[in-house]
């Protein structure tokens, strides 16, 4: 469940070849605010659950910066709206230091599967200029780490096998086609 249909977008195309197929649910997502994706993505799929009573996933990322304490962290979607990417190059330009992560947690549940959070994170630094017209949000800032390029300089396909929602749906994709290990909620 995401509003964002280039997050739905890429969850499909990073699930596909695991012959996983999602539909999006389109509706808002209920989020609360915390410090930690997990937490947001916990929420949000007890939610969701309570109206639609079938499997559901939810995702919720964030974009921690070192040199800003881990901003903007679980407000990244606010912050990009409200300053943008030349914002937080605004905000980096007297620091040294531009280390960040990228960080996906992935919540899967239904009424009969205790919720599960599979985590993926990317780090990197952000680059001093935009970069790149690729991806969406904060991929033309970002450069993960052995990389040169910012996501926004590299192919979908390219970002697909190692972004943090990459790490993130690839863990559940390889969870959820085990089915033994599927619990049931109580």
């Amino acid at each position: 469940m995401t509003e964002n249909p280039d997050k739905f977008r890429e969850a499909r195309s990073i699930l596909a070849p695991f012959g996983v197929r999602i539909q999006r649910l389109n509706r808002a997502k209920i989020e609360v605010q915390d410090p930690r994706p997990e937490n947001i993505a916990r929420f949000a799929l007890v939610s969701a659950l309570e109206s639609h009573r079938r499997p559901t996933l939810v995702e919720d990322s964030g974009l921690f910066i070192e040199a800003l304490d881990g901003f903007p962290g679980p407000y990244s979607s606010f912050t990009y709206d409200t300053i943008g990417l030349q914002g937080i190059l605004d905000l980096l330009r007297h620091y040294r230091t531009r280390r960040a992560y990228f960080q996906s947690t992935v919540a899967f549940g239904s009424p009969t599967i205790t919720p599960r959070l599979f985590t993926g994170k990317v780090r990197g630094r952000i680059s001093k200029r935009i970069l790149g017209k690729n991806g969406f949000g904060y991929d033309p800032i970002f450069i993960a780490e052995g990389s040169t390029k910012t996501f926004g300089q590299t192919s979908q396909s390219s970002k697909n096998m190692k972004s943090h929602r990459a790490r993130a749906f690839q863990r559940f994709a390889r969870w959820f086609l085990t089915p033994s290990t599927h619990t049931v909620a109580k």
